[in-house]
């Protein structure tokens, strides 16, 4: 089978530094390898896992499974698709439900079969439950730093200065 494969990580920074594809390239090599995939094209992105519609790399690699080139898309992990249960739902629907193959190496998920649909829509919500508890999670400790009258990033507010600890003292000059 002709797979292609898509490969994500969240920053520029973890782009330039490459470590994070790299990872993801040799486990779907040797996943295709070993399963006799025939891997003919890797599409990259760096943004957010949030949402898929600003991600060229994604959007080029469902063009080329509608264009017939490929029978099925193939992901290290399904949190580099997606961590949003509605672009899951669309994918699963639109494209990995009876069309085309998805394939996740980590998980050990194949969507040509039921369970293997079944297990990547759980994933799909306990990935989005992370990815709302970190956020949560982050906007309870910057209210916390504001309370106790801490810098929360950017700037000094104009008429304070902030110490090495980033506490925040009212400077009247």
């Amino acid at each position: 089978m002709k797979v292609i494969a898509y490969i994500r990580v969240s920053t520029d920074e973890q782009d330039r530094s490459g470590l994070g594809l790299e990872s993801q390239v040799e486990k779907i090599e040797a996943y295709c390898k070993l399963y006799d995939l025939d891997l003919i094209e890797t599409f990259k992105d760096a943004a957010s896992g949030k949402n898929m519609s600003k991600r060229e790399g994604l959007l080029q690699a469902l063009e080329v499974l509608r264009n017939g080139d490929a029978q099925g898309l193939i992901v290290a992990k399904l949190d580099r698709l997606t961590r949003s249960v509605r672009d899951l739902g669309y994918l699963l629907g639109e494209y990995f439900e009876s069309k085309y193959s998805l394939i996740i190496v980590t998980e050990q998920i194949d969507t040509r079969t039921p369970t293997g649909r079944l297990i990547a829509n759980i994933l799909g919500s306990v990935g989005q439950w992370e990815r709302e508890t970190i956020a949560q999670r982050t906007a309870d400790a910057l209210q916390a730093k504001r309370a106790r009258g801490e810098k929360c990033g950017g700037d000094v507010p104009y008429g304070f200065d902030a110490d090495d600890a980033g506490l925040l003292t009212e400077n009247p000059e």
